[in-house]
């Protein structure tokens, strides 16, 4: 089986599927861990309607499907923060996919995507109970830093300088 990594219009009906699990995901998994419930649904719904996911189209970020054997399995969105700094954000791959090399490919997909917009620096937050991201942004270079956001659930920010290919 092969992966593909393509990008996707961020409002998509396969972009819309990826949001609605991954935010499901970790808003789940952070109510679980702090409140011993699931996400109130009526919450969910409004959280996902807010983040529509405009900041990942062009011409300022792009929105990345991974599809394994032609399927959907995964997305990741890069959007520049400025001339020279692109953050990524989404990034997610639906459980019974993972294992598979998918995670890794993404991300360097956003990588090639930040580059093509000018961007030589990737920052990124996560939060501390995310422990696969955060070994996996590791294990590609990531570097903890100091805070480059305010976000709301952001514990642990990131940064790679991005390499010019060739």
């Amino acid at each position: 089986m092969t992966w593909t990594v393509t990008a996707e219009p961020h409002d998509s009906p396969v972009a819309a599927a990826l949001w609605r699990a991954y935010y499901t995901e970790v808003s789940d998994r952070w109510y679980l861990l702090h409140e011993g419930r699931p996400t109130d649904p009526d919450e969910l719904e409004r959280e996902i309607a807010a983040a529509t996911g405009a900041d990942l189209a062009p011409p300022r970020g792009r929105l990345l499907v991974a599809r394994y054997a032609g399927e959907p399995a995964g997305s990741a969105g890069v959007r520049l923060l400025d001339a020279s700094t692109a953050e990524l954000t989404r990034v997610f791959l639906y459980e019974r996919m993972r294992g598979r090399g998918g995670a890794a490919l993404l991300v360097r997909a956003a990588e090639d995507a930040a580059r093509s917009l000018g961007a030589g620096r990737m920052v990124l937050d996560t939060r501390g109970d995310l422990v696969e991201a955060r070994a996996l942004y590791a294990r590609l270079g990531y570097e903890e830093t100091e805070p480059h956001n305010d976000a709301p659930y952001a514990e642990h920010w990131f940064g790679k300088r991005l390499s010019r290919p060739g």
